[in-house]
């Protein structure tokens, strides 16, 4: 695969200190050259740029104020100063802005080009350094969340239980109820919980490279295997590896775990010997593993060695209680992603949570959670809000309702329909019959027939 040469940009006043670095680096970066400060900053405005050499010596903007604009807009981007003489006061200053380093101009070339080589390599590690701040970060915000319901209140009470032995644990349940999550937090309650957790989603891994990833090669073991590769058993070495989606773990493969368990050992591929590993197994699958062990589909003894520990993870329908708790958390993690304000979901529409199905569980709550902060612009998230399903959902035989499914489909459609037409014209109920072309008369009866009214009062005011 090609990989993109990072860009270089050139700021100096002499024509022939420009063409000379040009020369050394062209064949390393792409090389932009401009003579002032001026045009400097225009194309780090339009362009993305990795590196600057930087004369300090400019015509107009000088050197000094380039680099520190440079390193407030784009703090990644590396700055080496090039000056006419040696000076160390301007050599301080250069490194107190943010400069990776100073040299003065006619050094040999090959001394410039390890300087940029080290620039660049320091680069890179600072951008991985802040992505992994990043997914640490992400993943301290993606907890367990304990709800009230007596069905989460069972799993955990079991979690309590087991998590400081190191029984193998089966997770079962639907996509989207938190299987990995509620790993982790098995991990997190275990007697070692700074020890790696290695988390392995087995139906994401291209079924060629699973055995690979799971058990390591030795290089040369394939084409393309040019050095030696450990897999997660041994990442996981000392702490817990969590296997997902175990129930699509090819049969051939599927031995080889359970010697892994087992035995405590593992081979690469390609190796010649054994290899001793302790670990302690979470293993998840949405999978009815009876059926896949009767069916063949699904190794009988490996089954009887996962299943020592199983916990099932109700789904999100059979736990309506933890609803408010889990639209609440998601609601305050998506106010601080989008910088948003909203202050919590009306009762009404809590309600209607509650009585949804939820065919994509937890995850389908937190996306549509997500989705309603993003593009709210009210002090609280409310019926009206909510996609047209949700509205449906509440035509389900739960007390009074009419005789005719129709009807309350329509009245369902019709009530929708005036709640987005009121909000569009900022809940004045005048402005929204003139708009919907309806009578004011017809309107205020319509919206007292569908309770529309009463809702409009409660979050306008009206």
């Amino acid at each position: 695969m090609n990989v993109k040469p990072k860009t270089l940009l050139i700021v100096d006043d002499d024509e022939g200190t420009r063409d000379g670095l040009n020369s050394l680096f062209k064949r390393e970066f792409r090389v932009l050259k401009v003579a002032t400060g001026e045009a400097a900053l225009t194309i780090l405005n339009k362009d993305d740029i990795d590196l600057v050499l930087l004369g300090m010596d400019l015509p107009g903007i000088s050197g000094l104020e380039v680099l520190q604009i440079v390193k407030e807009n784009c703090p990644l981007c590396e700055v080496i100063m090039l000056a006419r003489s040696s000076s160390i006061d301007a050599a301080v200053q250069a490194i107190k802005r943010g400069a990776y380093h100073f040299v003065e101009k006619g050094v040999p070339g090959d001394h410039l080009r390890g300087l940029m080589r080290h620039a660049s390599e320091h680069q890179d590690l600072e951008r991985q350094v802040r992505s992994l701040t990043a997914q640490v970060a992400d993943e301290q915000g993606r907890e367990f969340i304990v709800g009230p319901s007596r069905s989460t209140r069972d799993v955990i009470d079991t979690v309590h239980k087991v998590a400081k032995l190191p029984a193998t644990v089966l997770i079962l349940g639907e996509s989207g109820t938190g299987k990995e999550l509620l790993a982790r937090y098995i991990h997190r309650e275990s007697e070692n919980p700074d020890a790696p957790f290695i988390a392995v989603n087995l139906a994401a891994i291209p079924k060629e490279l699973v055995e690979s990833t799971l058990f390591g090669h030795e290089k040369g073991a394939f084409t393309g295997a040019l050095r030696q590769q450990l897999g997660k058993f041994e990442l996981a070495s000392n702490g817990t590896l969590f296997l997902d989606e175990i129930g699509d773990l090819r049969l051939d493969l599927q031995s080889k775990l359970l010697r892994a368990i087992q035995e405590g050992e593992i081979e690469r591929v390609g190796g010649q010997k054994p290899i001793r590993t302790h670990f302690r197994l979470i293993a998840a699958t949405n999978v009815d593993l009876d059926k896949a062990v009767k069916e063949g589909r699904f190794r009988e003894d490996l089954y009887y060695r996962i299943n020592v520990i199983p916990l099932r993870l109700p789904p999100l329908r059979e736990r309506a209680e933890d609803i408010p708790q889990l639209a609440e958390f998601f609601l305050k993690r998506y106010n601080t992603r989008f910088r948003k304000r909203i202050g919590g979901i009306t009762e009404s529409t809590m309600s209607m949570l509650k009585k949804y199905w939820w065919p994509g569980n937890i995850r389908e709550l937190e996306n549509l959670v997500e989705r309603l902060v993003a593009v709210c612009d009210k002090d609280y998230l409310s019926e009206e809000d909510l996609p047209l399903e949700f509205h449906f959902a509440q035509l389900e035989p739960q007390g009074q309702r009419s005789e005719s499914l129709f009807e309350d489909a329509t009245n369902t459609f019709e009530r929708n329909f005036i709640l987005r037409a009121l909000e569009k014209c900022g809940w004045s109920v005048t402005a929204t019959s003139e708009y919907l072309g309806m009578p004011l008369s017809t309107l205020k009866y319509k919206m007292d027939r569908l309770e529309v009214r009463q809702l409009a009062r409660r979050i306008r005011g009206i």
